[in-house]
């Protein structure tokens, strides 16, 4: 059964319909949640969830209200924390670590944090057993896949192309998830680009994706009410699901 892994931004549109939204998700088909942890600068986020961030930030969010919601979220749906290294490093490595642990989140995507840099924290992820979730591009040599995947823990982040989340570029990622797999049983999921649409071709050869701007999308849709917005969300989950396991 391949994966579906869905973001949302944390704390948007309300803080208490993150954690209800999140809950049904892991009931219409999504396997691992990423919480979205809103930042003034996202490098790697295109326009949707951008404005989501911002709106977020704009309601008053604190990285003290993401830690709450994710307590009520992680005990039931595999919850993960997608955000800028400045938001964790801000807060401590050693202490936010320990803190996820204890909650229940299995790991950290942060795109903004090189693999070596990375590699001076593993000591403290492995400790606290929270996955630092590794970056693979279309881009990368044979060599730079093989050290970048040699220690990956949960999954690899394949992103589907160079660029940011959200835009219809594409990539033959074949060659790139044939390297990943000769070298790593870890699984492979694609991001970015991924909807209801692509998601069929884009899972091809890989074991999940991960879907962001398909449901930031429905939650900046101010004409709908906050339970059509979980509707409509749930729908798209469904539908991935399905067609990545058709």
């Amino acid at each position: 059964m391949k994966h579906l892994v869905a973001y949302i931004t944390t704390g948007f549109p309300e803080k208490s319909f993150t954690v209800d939204l999140a809950l049904a998700l892991g009931e219409s088909g999504v396997d691992s949640l990423e919480l979205g942890v809103p930042f003034s600068d996202p490098v790697a986020d295109g326009p949707v969830i951008e404005k989501a961030n911002f709106l977020a930030l704009e309601k008053g969010l604190r990285f003290r209200d993401v830690l709450e919601i994710s307590e009520q979220i992680a005990p039931k749906v595999d919850t993960l924390w997608m955000g800028y290294f400045n938001s964790f490093y801000q807060y401590g490595m050693d202490a936010l670590l320990k803190k996820a642990n204890a909650i229940g989140v299995s790991g950290m995507i942060i795109p903004d944090l090189p693999h070596e840099e990375a590699l001076l924290y593993k000591p403290q992820f492995d400790a606290n057993n929270i996955a630092n979730i590794a970056f693979v591009a279309p881009t990368d040599s044979d060599a730079r896949i093989e050290e970048i995947v040699r220690d990956a823990k949960k999954f690899i982040y394949l992103v589907a192309y160079a660029g940011i989340t959200g835009s219809g570029q594409s990539e033959d990622l074949q060659p790139v998830l044939r390297s990943i797999k000769s070298y790593t049983d870890t699984p492979a999921y694609v991001g970015f680009g991924v909807n209801q649409k692509t998601a069929k071709e884009k899972v091809a050869g890989a074991d999940g994706v991960i879907v962001g701007s398909a449901f930031v999308n429905v939650l900046l849709q101010e004409e709908l009410t906050l339970s059509q917005k979980i509707e409509q969300c749930c729908a798209i989950a469904s539908e991935i699901k399905q067609k990545i396991n058709e």
